[in-house]
This record gives structure tokens, sequence and C-alpha cells, in this order.
């Protein structure tokens, strides 16, 4: 038979409002006496009840993560690093894949909710108004991470999207690439990848080479997308570069121009986004532009849980580094 509250405050010879103190991390308990309790907790192998906490404390130290695309190598790393601070703060996840699906995000949201999480880590594909809205109706405490509201509402973590995509063109521009192609998603969303058609435009403006529709494509974040659309440019103009919003559209831009006989970097120079785990040892390694994806779960999850116990942040809004990482589907 399990062990009981009452069974742990006999054999710690407390109290059980001692014992709920313990566990409920309560700073009054000395030190001896937790010990006791630990000891006690230890040796019966007790395990609260969930359940009869949640209904007592209206919390359930569960929380809710909710990814885009659970196929895709980017998130993962942060995931991991999400769950890694939840582990150290004693919070289990629950885990929803909405397969881009943003009416599969709003049934997940209320299940979240019904489940009584304490908050939300979320990622999303389209950041939808009605999304949103449905978020702050639910009065879920959330995070976003990878991407931002444009108008800043909700607190998030993410890296400064436009710059890196500048960042990453410029790059091509300073080794004399003039032509370059850009395949990713349309501008008009509200999600990260919007923002790095944004970035590849100012690059151009930047050094005086003008926008030529026919050598942008959007579409997905996938491989597929690469190939359809570097295909899509090639049978209209010739390109020197490319710059690909995710390192999955690099890929498939890639194997698209091997199958044209178009050497990479030769003959066209390939940049990616993202330095997931595939780059570095896809041929050619890919030149990337790199997100700290552990430390965007783990910044997030620090975050989330400050919040749910109504404890100060920081910042509202975390812009971390990013990094180009220069590989060899560039030229030296």
């Amino acid at each position: 038979m399990a062990a009981s509250i009452k069974d742990v405050a006999k054999e710690a010879g407390v109290s059980i409002a001692t014992v709920s103190r313990v566990l409920n991390d309560v700073d009054v308990v000395n030190e001896e006496t937790k010990k006791k309790v630990t000891d006690a907790i230890a040796k019966l192998d007790y395990r609260p009840n969930i359940v009869a906490r949640s209904l007592k404390t209206q919390k359930t130290r569960t929380i809710g993560i909710v990814i885009p695309d659970i196929s895709s190598q980017f998130y993962p790393e942060i995931v991991r690093g999400a769950e890694d601070v939840a582990n150290i703060y004693n919070y289990n996840i629950i885990l929803c894949n909405t397969d881009l699906d943003s009416q599969k995000e709003m049934e997940y949201l209320k299940v979240l909710k019904e489940k009584m999480v304490d908050g939300v880590i979320y990622m999303s594909n389209s950041l939808e108004n009605k999304v949103l809205e449905l978020l702050k109706t639910l009065k879920l405490p959330t995070v976003l991470v990878e991407t931002r509201e444009r108008e800043e509402g909700l607190p998030s973590v993410t890296i400064d999207n436009e710059k890196a995509a500048f960042d990453a063109v410029e790059y091509l521009i300073n080794k004399e690439s003039k032509k370059i192609a850009y395949i990713g998603v349309s501008p008009e969303g509200a999600n990260a990848g919007a923002l790095r058609y944004v970035g590849y435009k100012l690059a151009l403006e930047k050094h005086g080479i003008e926008i030529d529709n026919d050598m942008v494509y959007f579409g997905g974040m996938k491989a597929e997308d690469g190939r359809i659309g570097i295909e899509t440019i090639l049978d209209k103009k010739e390109v020197e570069a490319v710059f690909c919003a995710s390192d999955e559209i690099a890929m498939g831009t890639i194997n698209a121009l091997r199958e044209r006989d178009i050497r990479v970097p030769e003959d066209v120079e390939v940049v990616g986004f993202d330095n997931i785990y595939l780059a570095s040892i896809y041929y050619p390694k890919l030149t990337t532009v790199e997100q700290p994806t552990y430390d965007m779960g783990s910044v997030g999850m620090r975050m989330l849980i400050k919040i749910v116990n109504k404890k100060e942040i920081e910042k509202e809004h975390y812009v971390l580094p990013h990094t180009l990482i220069v590989r060899d589907s560039t030229k030296k």
C-alpha cells in the first residue's frame, strides 16, 4: 500500500502541516526538520497526490510546450533546454505538436487549460491573431520562444532574425555575389521566418542591389520548398548565391542544384539558417546562421516559472546572440 502524508509525518516525528510546508518549499521550516521530512519521504517512497495538491494550490507543476513541427530538427534542442530547467524546478512538461495547423494549436491550448497547466512555452509557425486572442482569453501564462508578437505583448525569447538575415546576405555581397536569390516564407507573416526576408531585402538595398521578384520564392520551411523554389527561380534567372530561411530549405536547394549539374559552392553559393545538427554533416557542410536553441528553451522556461510564481522577470523580451557559421557551401 502506498505511503500517505500521514505516514511521512509519523516517520519524521512532525505534523502533517510541516510535511506539507516542506513539499511546497515554504521557507519557515528549518533545515534540520526539513531533512527529517525528506529522509522520511525517501524511506517510505512517498509520492504526493498531484491531483489533490493541484485542487488545493491551483498549481499542477506542469508546463505545456507547444511546437509547430516535431519532425523539424530545429525544435528538439529548444525543448531539451526548456525541459532541463523544468526538471531543476520540479516541473513536468506536456509536449504538443501542432503540425503547422493553427486550428490544432487552438485545440491544444484548450486541452492544456483543461489539464490545469501552470503555463505554456509557445512556438508557432503563424502567430495568428485568433490564437493570440485565445491565449489571452484562457489566461494562460505564456512565453513565446523563437518568435515574438509584432506589438511585443507576450514575453519572448528570440534572436534578431532581421539582423541575422542581413548579416548572412551581406556576407555573400562582400564576397562579390550580386545575384542573390531568397527562398523562405512571406514577409506578411508574424513569425520569425518572415523577418528573414526583411533582412535579405535591407542588405540588398544597403549595397545598391535592386530587388528582383523573379529571384524570390515564398513557400514553407522544408527541403521540398527549397527544391521547388530554386527550380522556379532558375527557370527565369541565373543566380550566384541563394539565401535560405532554414537549413532544410538550403538542403533541398542544394539537391536541386546538383540535379542540374550546378556545383555548390563553385557555381552557386548557398547559406542556410538555424544550424541544425545535419548542417554540420551534410555535403557540402552548410554555411548557416546559428541560433542558440538550447539557451532559447532554457531562458524561456526560467522566465515562465518566474511568471507562474509571480516573481519579477529581468526582461520582457530577450534577444539572444546569433552567429554566422562559415562552412563549405560558400567559397572560402
